[in-house]
């Protein structure tokens, strides 16, 4: 929004409550030559920016706590608040992973870059027509700078591909094995790296102040409520503050335009007593069943005597004439994709990333190891949401956010079909990595909740 605005000749003034972490505001933080040597590095800064959701309270004492540690009568805590400890979430139906990310930027400064489109019948909402989702689609991609090649001369993308293809050969064309798209870009000057997309990448020149001064981001401003007009007709002003400073700033504008993800929207919609029927409802949440394999003798045997990678891996063995992998040290990570298609309701992302689960031990050689993701659906119910609090607040001091969360009968058969086959694809490429078996991981981990 803000760019297209900036290019069509409007003033906009963006606030985000966290800090700026990097000078061009909002940059992928994996961009760092350090995270592009070792991408397991970067799984600690994940963890560092994600700040819990909903922590159900618990009131039971460490039975190893010094026993003269001052206590107080422990059902006290029953209504305590602290770091986002919430009385009023239940275990059982919490996202208890949720999280979001306070930073100019969110959770783009270090999201994982796939941008696949949606299957045109089984995810895709119906809300517009084919050939405008089309053209917005086609705008998006352009905008967050989608590439599907980047990773193309990889040999473990290319060994882990055809392994997969060969094992899936049973699926249509262009719901087979492909290349998962991306917004990424390979670096001209250095080949062996490559440049994430941020929120920087789409607001484009104006990231770099080529806006003619109508463009303004103020970090650490958060806003705290949009205050109506007395008819409720329109929104009179925005009441930010200003946390670096602790002061109480008016804005007023023709437009406001709330982008803060799927939890701090209607949050901030709460506070400021906009309250709609729908607000937090329909909250759809994508199960993720997860495992780490270490690649199959067989498939790692066959690089050396394959015609396309035998330069690479000559002059690899000249440099490092030890090394018993026969894959380049600098050999990019593969980047796999088996799409949505009928009678398979969910995303297969094959690859290796970093992120705040699945860290692998420093003595495990990370060229052969390879992370499996399978990602689910979940039908839409009204009755999945989340809601907020009239008397506990977060850590920012706005309304605390408590889920509703459950599957249905049919979501559940589905993510046991998926586990499944993510085995099959497991077993095709070689055995589990130990800590790494198939698991899913706790609700509200992918941090892809929708609503």
């Amino acid at each position: 929004f803000a760019r297209e605005l900036v290019e069509a000749g409007r003033r906009v003034l963006m606030v985000d409550a966290g800090a700026q972490q990097s000078a061009r505001p909002g940059e992928h933080l994996k961009n760092a030559f350090l995270y592009q040597r070792n991408l397991d590095l970067f799984s600690s800064v994940i963890r560092g920016h994600l700040s819990l959701v909903s922590v159900p309270s618990n009131e039971v004492a460490p039975a190893t706590l010094d026993p003269a540690s001052y206590l107080v009568d422990m059902d006290r805590y029953d209504g305590f608040v602290l770091n986002n400890q919430n009385p009023e979430q239940d275990p059982g139906t919490n996202l208890g992973a949720e999280a979001v990310t306070y930073g100019v930027g969110g959770m783009a400064t270090h999201w994982t870059c796939a941008t696949p489109r949606h299957h045109p019948t089984i995810e895709r909402s119906d809300l517009l027509a084919a050939s405008e989702w089309d053209v917005l689609y086609g705008d998006a991609e352009r905008l967050v700078n989608t590439d599907t090649d980047a990773f193309e001369h990889s040999i473990r993308h290319t060994i882990v591909r055809e392994a997969l293809q060969g094992e899936y050969n049973e699926l249509p064309d262009p719901y087979g094995v492909r290349n998962l798209p991306l917004a990424v870009e390979r670096r001209a000057d250095n080949p062996d790296y490559v440049h994430w997309s941020g929120a920087d990448t789409v607001l484009g020149p104006i990231a770099d102040g080529d806006h003619d001064g109508r463009f303004e981001l103020r970090p650490q401003h958060l806003c705290r409520k949009l205050v109506r007009s007395a008819d409720g007709s329109r929104v009179e002003y925005a009441e930010i503050q200003n946390l670096a400073e602790w002061r109480s700033i008016r804005v007023e504008a023709e437009h406001f335009i709330v982008a803060c993800g799927a939890v701090l929207t209607p949050q901030l919609l709460f506070a400021s007593h906009i309250r709609p029927e729908a607000l937090g409802r329909y909250l759809t949440e994508q199960p993720v069943s997860f495992c780490q394999i270490v690649l199959h003798q067989d498939i790692v045997d066959q690089v050396p005597s394959d015609s396309r990678f035998a330069d690479r891996v000559s002059e690899h063995h000249k440099r490092v004439p030890d090394d018993p992998v026969p894959i380049p040290q600098n050999d990019p990570e593969p980047n796999v994709w088996i799409p949505v298609s009928d009678g398979r309701p969910w995303h297969c992302q094959i690859h290796r990333d970093a992120f705040h689960y699945g860290e692998v031990a420093p003595n495990v050689d990370t060229r052969l190891v390879v992370d499996l993701r399978w990602f689910g659906i979940v039908e839409p119910c009204a009755d999945n949401r989340v809601r907020f609090s009239e008397r506990n607040t977060d850590a920012h001091d706005m309304p605390q956010p408590s889920f509703d969360f459950t599957m249905g009968g049919r979501d559940r058969r589905n993510q046991h079909a998926m586990m499944r086959d993510m085995l099959r694809a497991a077993s095709t490429l070689g055995g589990f990595l130990p800590g790494s078996e198939p698991q899913f991981v706790e609700p509200g981990l992918p941090l892809h909740i929708t609503g």
